[in-house]
């Protein structure tokens, strides 16, 4: 039996929430409408953030509403504090996912926050979460690296895993914010992460110096079966300098199928859906896949000149 990889999609809500055109809201339901049928174990749909700090998911509430949904799929959002949280119950989101970043600069730049006082913001969330039998996921931004600090102790991250451990959060995100990670670096937290918490571990990781599929492997081979990823490559920190996009779901989901693991996923409709998007945006987005096509796609010889 093939062993399974769960692969989340973010990209209708970190691929989006940097775009500087608004993503029509029609047009972000049919999307998502037809990334459920692609096999996903989870869809992060949105975020309940305030419109003012991320205009382009002012939708949310109708977006939320208004997708037609799966049994086989979960359906999460980012929820930022108290009031967001009380928007996504309204909606009936199925998995909160809430971020803060391991690094203090960074946290503050990003959230306006110092790293406890997220704790704090975020514990109120956990156990209203809780009291609704919402699952909550945290998302540790930074993990492998920040943009302003430089590298992050692993005592610093365990640190975090440990005091969210304890109140029984459902899943634990790894993220590399601005694709600092490498190999080694992702087996060492991996493996560490996993003796700490006895959760879902998820890594999120960005391309943004090209070591994202291997960073996956290193996960892999460190024991990790779940991932984020995102249509076309799109998506990007808005408040992390030259971060480009998280990895390509189609490319991870390509590469994971070669290697004989389970990702239950339907790949050409995957790349339909890609095909779609980069309709959408009106640019050609990172993704290698969708402009070579998989590998069992074979061509005719060239024509030899006479």
């Amino acid at each position: 039996m093939k062993e399974k990889i769960a692969i989340n999609e973010v990209v209708t809500r970190d691929g989006f929430q940097s775009e500087k055109e608004f993503v029509a809201t029609a047009d972000k339901i049919k999307l998502i409408n037809e990334l459920s049928q692609c096999g996903y174990s989870v869809i992060e749909v949105t975020s309940f953030t305030s419109p003012k700090a991320i205009p382009m998911l002012r939708d949310a509430e109708e977006v939320m509403s208004a997708i037609k949904r799966e049994p086989h799929v979960t359906y999460s959002a980012l929820i930022p504090n108290l009031r967001g949280a009380q928007r996504a119950i309204d909606c009936q989101v199925g998995l909160f996912n809430l971020v803060m970043s391991v690094s203090e600069s960074h946290n503050r730049a990003n959230l306006r926050m110092s790293c406890d006082e997220s704790f704090a913001t975020l514990s109120e969330v956990i156990a209203l979460a809780h009291h609704h039998n919402i699952r909550v996921n945290i998302s540790l931004s930074t993990s492998f690296g920040c943009p302003i600090e430089g590298a992050i102790s692993e005592q610093t991250v365990t640190r975090w895993i440990q005091r969210f451990a304890q109140l029984k959060v459902w899943g634990i995100s790894l993220c590399d914010t601005t694709g600092m990670a490498y190999p080694s670096l992702v087996t060492t937290l991996s493996q560490r992460t996993q003796e700490l918490f006895s959760g879902i571990t998820t890594l999120h990781f960005h391309n943004t110096r090209g070591m994202g599929l291997a960073n996956v492997l290193a996960g892999i081979q460190a024991g990790i079966r779940s991932f984020d990823a995102s249509l076309g490559g799109l998506g990007g920190c808005p408040y992390a300098p030259g971060a480009t996009g998280n990895i390509t779901t189609e490319e991870l989901v390509h590469m994971l199928d070669l290697m004989g693991y389970d990702t239950g996923m339907n790949l050409d409709k995957l790349l339909n859906a890609a095909q779609q998007l980069t309709d959408l945006m009106g640019r050609i987005l990172p993704s290698q896949l969708l402009k070579a096509g998989p590998i069992t796609q074979l061509h005719q010889p060239p024509t030899q000149p006479h």
